[in-house]
């Protein structure tokens, strides 16, 4: 994959077709419920339908009233119920509780349960099992992709990580592959298919069997986007587990961007109240830093600020007539840029608060030599200390993993050791949560006397054992040991640089770890794609645990120009800021552009929130 010399990048296709699409859905399925309706929706499907649909569309379609999905239902006085949810049991009984309440009362209603996107075999029990399924009507809102930006779509479904990865469900592989499916209807067939992980292979397989049923849908089209890059979170977790410094990571890191927006409260927005910012390329001052390493930010913002007073400063010596033009033609927008630059501002003196006070640097120190094996005692003290200061329970499991997935498993001791420390500090509740970290082999112990040859030769018959359906539950964690320390020499994963790293005109994609480590993920596609196979990776594979694939769609290929150039990049099991700007760069140096599907965005406090039990 040669550098072209900087071609311009190719445009990539109107994914606003998506949102309409689903908007179109859910206005059908409100009017399958004709007259006045309240409308009771799950509080994660809040977000993702405030950027498909709004107020006064609902009121349109005679939605009366709009209400959480919550503990406590409210009284409401409506002769038809519709409920928005999850295909989850207990947004089930939630709806159950209400119908049988009802029942109990003598009240006659109508009730429709939506479930988003798609409704599971077990939902159909639980309505069976408290006795309304001949109470209510229900249908599917197959709202499988949300557009959060020009190149980032969100399937809003956080719960695939611990689900597919710790629990081994493989409830949302089909809904990954409908998604697909979905995408190449619309956008034409993808001429190449690349992909790594248990999961990505099971959508591949799941998707193409769709593809071959409804052949004809988008054949002989013209390809707008070329080729797909399928990869499981649980290959590379050590990106995941570590600290953000791109601006948009640091942003999500410190205020949660949830859903393509983030609430600044009073420390930001210099208010006495919240501001509530879309957080996409709309934002002209954003999209300027959004994939910028911290340290460059500060500067770019003053600049930006002195140029922004220039504009205002050129009002002194106009006519009335320039005058006029000016506030007819600029000063709106001027105005506009100020705000979010003061708003932007005011984020960034917010994290160097938040990161001053949580000894940052020290931090990315020791992250830093975690992930070039360096000073390992010295890492565990500071991880000690950590735990012993009780920063921050989720922060210290995070030290913790990635120390154990960097060394390929604890020394039985330190192990031991730390486990003690941590649930003496954190408390003895999350000794679930252990258990957990084990099993998804993010927090292990090395076996005394097992070498690593040995360790392989184990894996490689559960992988074989796995393929033959042999193994029925979830890998063990001796299956997805680490060989962090193996595939970061195979693939220069540290870069060596010579002097200091240049944060502000990066080589590589590097920099979105302050040039410490080039993320696993986003080298992969590089080195796949500029192989167009899996051909000279076999070490790197089989340290993976395989499951790597490559599929060629020859017709569509013929067919394809400039969208060869254009590569969707699948995530299951979430996507992390720092990734996106790191393949952005990829495609920059590249003449590419990246399109991001992922089944969520994640960061290291979501992917460890959804390891943690406290059930005691």
């Amino acid at each position: 994959m040669a550098s072209p010399g900087h071609r311009d990048a190719p445009e990539l296709p109107d994914f606003e077709l998506l949102k309409r699409l689903a908007r179109d859905q859910l206005v059908y399925l409100l009017e399958q419920l004709p007259g006045k309706k309240d409308l009771f929706i799950e509080a994660d499907l809040m977000s993702p339908l405030d950027r498909i649909a709004s107020l006064s569309l609902l009121k349109q379609h005679e939605v009366d009233k709009v209400y959480r999905v919550e503990n406590k239902p409210p009284h409401t006085s409506s002769d038809q119920l519709c409920f928005l949810v999850r295909p989850r049991i207990r947004s089930v009984k939630y709806v159950a509780d209400i119908v049988n309440a009802d029942k109990a009362a003598g009240r006659t209603r109508k009730y429709k349960i939506i479930f988003s996107p798609q409704k599971f075999y077990t939902c159909e029990m639980v309505l069976e099992e408290e006795g309304i399924y001949g109470d209510v009507t229900w249908d599917e809102w197959s709202f499988y992709l949300l557009p959060l930006d020009d190149d980032i779509i969100s399937m809003e479904l956080p719960e695939f990580f611990r689900d597919s990865f710790l629990e081994g469900n493989q409830r949302w592989i089909r809904t990954v592959a409908q998604a697909l499916q979905l995408m190449s209807s619309l956008f034409g067939p993808f001429t190449r298919t690349y992909g790594i992980g248990r999961c990505a292979k099971m959508v591949h397989e799941i998707w193409r069997e769709a593809a071959e049923e409804s052949e004809g849908d988008g054949t002989g089209r013209k390809p707008e986007i070329g080729q797909v890059f399928l990869m499981d979170r649980d290959v590379d977790c050590v990106t995941a587990l570590c600290s953000q410094v791109v601006y948009e990571g640091l942003v999500d890191d410190t205020f949660r961007i949830k859903c393509g927006s983030v609430d600044f409260g009073p420390d930001v927005s210099s208010s006495d109240r919240s501001i509530k910012v879309l957080l996409n390329a709309q934002d002209k001052v954003f999209n300027k830093i959004r994939n910028e390493h911290f340290s460059s930010v500060f500067g770019f913002l003053s600049q930006k600020a002195r140029n922004l007073q220039a504009q205002y400063d050129r009002r002194r010596g106009m006519d009335i007539k320039q005058m006029k033009n000016f506030v007819s033609q600029e000063l709106k927008g001027l105005k506009q840029e100020h705000r979010l630059l003061s708003l932007h501002i005011g984020a960034c003196e917010s994290i160097m608060k938040k990161k001053t006070k949580q000894d940052f640097q020290e931090l990315l120190k020791t992250e830093h030599a975690l992930l070039e094996g360096f000073d390992i005692r010295e890492s565990i003290n500071f991880i000690e200390e950590h735990i012993d200061r009780q920063v921050s329970p989720i922060e210290s499991l995070r030290l913790l993993c990635l120390l154990s997935i960097t060394e390929n498993g604890l020394a039985a001791k330190d192990y031991r050791s730390l486990k003690a420390q941590y649930l003496q500090s954190y408390g003895p509740e999350h000794l679930l949560t252990f258990h957990n970290l084990k099993r998804m082999g993010l927090l292990t112990e090395q076996v005394p006397g097992e070498t690593l040859t040995v360790v392989e030769s184990k894996v490689s018959k559960l992988v074989t054992d796995r393929a033959a359906g042999k193994l029925s539950d979830a890998f063990s964690s001796l299956a997805r040991r680490s060989h962090f320390r193996a595939i970061s020499k195979k693939l220069g994963l540290i870069p060596r640089v010579a002097g200091e790293y240049d944060l502000k005109a990066p080589r590589d994609m590097a920099y979105v770890f302050s040039g410490a480590y080039t993320p696993l993920s986003c080298k992969i596609v590089e080195q796949v794609l500029e192989r167009r196979s899996w051909l000279g990776l076999e070490e790197v594979v089989r340290l993976l645990s395989g499951s790597e694939f490559v599929a060629t769609d020859t017709a569509a290929e013929e067919n394809a120009c400039d969208s060869q150039r254009i590569i969707l990049a699948v995530f299951l099991g979430g996507c992390t800021f720092s990734e996106i700007s790191a393949l952005r760069f990829l495609g920059k140096e590249r003449g590419l552009r990246f399109v991001f599907l992922t089944t969520a965005i994640t960061n290291s406090a979501r992917l460890l929130e959804s390891m943690i039990e406290t059930r005691t």
